[in-house]
């Protein structure tokens, strides 16, 4: 009996993603894949407990007008589109790696809040404060990982 309770729960997870797909916008490219949709989730997570996030439309736009320097995360469903489409074109002129990922409440539950994000910038060191020597290479090795992934994939589309 135990067997088919988890196939039962594998076809729900499998249509929430289907869901998730279909309410992506046309403009969400380049798109994580699985894999890298969770490395960035994570890396998110990280920055989030270290204090070296900007969440929200407003708030990316300030630090990335300011010069702020980082990984732009946006989410790939937002309703309407027209709230971020903004964004890529920003992060492009300050030559600033973006990526989109499927779900903006799982942008949210990594970068530690209830409300659905739409962006999130993960800056490279905190705003304020100084991280411990590891702690920093630790994020900035796992930072440069997914920038040169997200790069990669940037690189191919055009």
């Amino acid at each position: 009996m135990g067997g088919s309770d988890s196939e039962g729960e594998k076809s729900v997870q499998k249509e929430k993603e289907k869901k998730k797909l279909l309410a992506l916008a046309p403009i969400a490219k380049p798109l994580a894949g699985k894999k890298l949709c969770k490395r960035t989730l994570k890396l998110v997570r990280r920055a989030a407990e270290h204090k070296c996030l900007k969440r929200g439309v407003k708030e990316v736009v300030k630090s990335i007008r300011r010069g702020n320097k980082g990984l732009c995360v946006i989410a790939g469903n937002i309703s309407p589109i027209d709230v971020i489409t903004h964004v890529p074109i920003l992060c492009e002129e300050a030559e600033i790696p973006y990526i989109y990922v499927p779900s903006k409440e799982d942008l949210a539950n990594a970068g530690s809040t209830k409300r659905p994000t739409c962006c999130v910038l993960v800056l490279t060191k905190p705003t304020k404060g100084e991280l411990g020597q590891e702690e920093q290479e630790k994020l900035k090795g796992d930072y440069d990982q997914i920038a040169s992934d997200v790069s990669e994939l940037a690189g191919s589309m055009f």
